[in-house]
This record gives structure tokens, C-alpha cells and sequence, in this order.
């Protein structure tokens, strides 16, 4: 359900209030770019996506009954938007890069029948967590999750850029809990990977 913040941004909306409008659009414009390039081939489309998305808003804040957040909502229309752009202009795939034991260590056998982990992830060292803070490691936190494959980009960026929770990240995307937990895990893993191996070479 809406918070009161939330509401009282509703409500300015939806009596016309520029400015309640700008705030929104400052509030949400970027993780929507950020989120559309997931989906689309290039930033150019995904800010076409995100522009397209904004007039949905406008036109359907009035059909809007809050059963969700407002975020949730019109990160809905943003994703059925990208998807249909995306079908017309499909991003390149990218070829296989020889991580298949990488993938298969992150598959749906790591978990129970429970959901649970049969091994948990590596936890991450003071090193990296020290290293994620610089600009160049989210640089490079952005260029892997870039080459992930179109599935776990796309939740690893809803779930760990954007902070949407799993359910949302379910809906929005129409998968089942257990396949967007596999999908993480895949994703988490690959960037793992790609900033150990960097540590390492940083170590030489």
C-alpha cells in the first residue's frame, strides 16, 4: 500500500501539480533508463522507452488504485513498453564465453526442495566490500552486469540497483519465485566472479 508521502504525491499529481510531476520524474527517471537498457538495444531506445512510459503515467494515474507502490506501477508500464520495443529491436547476443561450470555451480541444484541454499554463496571478503566503493569497481560491476544474459540482467538490476523486493521483481517480470532466485544467484555469481579474478590481478 501507498505510504502517506506517497499518497500526498498521488493526489498532487493527479489534481496537476507540475512540480509533484517533477519530482516523480526526478525521483524514478534514471533507475527507468537503467531498467529499460535491459530490455532494449541501446540507452537512445531505452530513454524513447522511458519517454513513452512517462505518457502512460500521465494518462493512466487515474485508473490507479494503489495495490501496489506507485514505483511498482509504473515500473510495470515501463517493463510491458521495453518488452515490446525490445521484440522489434532485439539486443545482440552475446555468444557463449566458456562459463558453463560457472553457471552450472549457480543452477537450480544449488538449492533445496525448500528454496534454500545446499551451499551458501561465498561471502564476499573485507577486500572486495572495501573495493566496491571505488567509482571503477561499480564501473566494472556495470560492464559485467551488462554482458549477463537478458534474464539475469534484468533481475539482478531490479533487485540489486533498483532494491525492488522478490515478489515485485516475480510480477513484473512474470516468473516464479523460484526461477528468480536462481536467476540472482547466476547473476550475483558472475559479478562475484568477475571482481575476485579483478582483486587477484590487483594482488600481482
Amino acid at each position: 500500500m501507498p505510504d502517506t508521502d506517497e499518497e500526498e504525491l498521488i493526489s498532487a499529481l493527479r489534481a496537476g501539480d507540475e512540480r509533484a510531476f517533477a519530482e516523480l520524474v526526478d525521483r524514478y527517471h534514471a533507475s527507468m533508463v537503467r531498467v529499460a537498457c535491459t530490455f532494449v538495444p541501446s540507452r537512445a531506445v531505452a530513454e524513447e522507452v522511458v519517454q513513452d512510459t512517462w505518457l502512460g503515467v500521465l494518462r493512466g494515474l487515474g485508473r490507479f488504485e494503489g495495490r501496489s507502490s506507485l514505483k511498482t506501477w509504473i515500473f510495470r508500464i515501463l517493463v510491458n513498453r521495453a518488452r515490446t520495443t525490445g521484440a522489434r529491436e532485439p539486443r545482440s547476443v552475446r555468444l557463449d564465453t566458456g562459463d558453463g561450470d560457472r553457471d552450472a555451480a549457480a543452477g537450480p541444484d544449488g538449492f533445496s526442495p525448500t528454496g534454500t541454499w545446499r551451499e551458501p554463496p561465498v561471502v564476499w571478503s573485507d577486500e572486495i566490500e572495501d573495493r566496491l566503493a571505488a567509482p571503477e569497481t561499480a564501473a566494472r560491476i556495470r560492464e559485467v552486469v551488462d554482458e549477463l544474459p537478458e534474464s539475469q540482467r534484468q533481475v539482478v538490476t531490479l533487485r540489486d540497483v533498483e532494491g525492488l523486493s522478490s515478489s515485485e521483481v516475480c510480477d513484473l517480470l512474470g516468473i516464479s519465485e523460484g526461477n528468480q532466485r536462481v536467476l540472482l544467484h547466476r547473476a550475483r555469481t558472475r559479478v562475484r566472479s568477475a571482481l575476485e579474478e579483478d582483486v587477484k590481478r590487483w594482488e600481482k
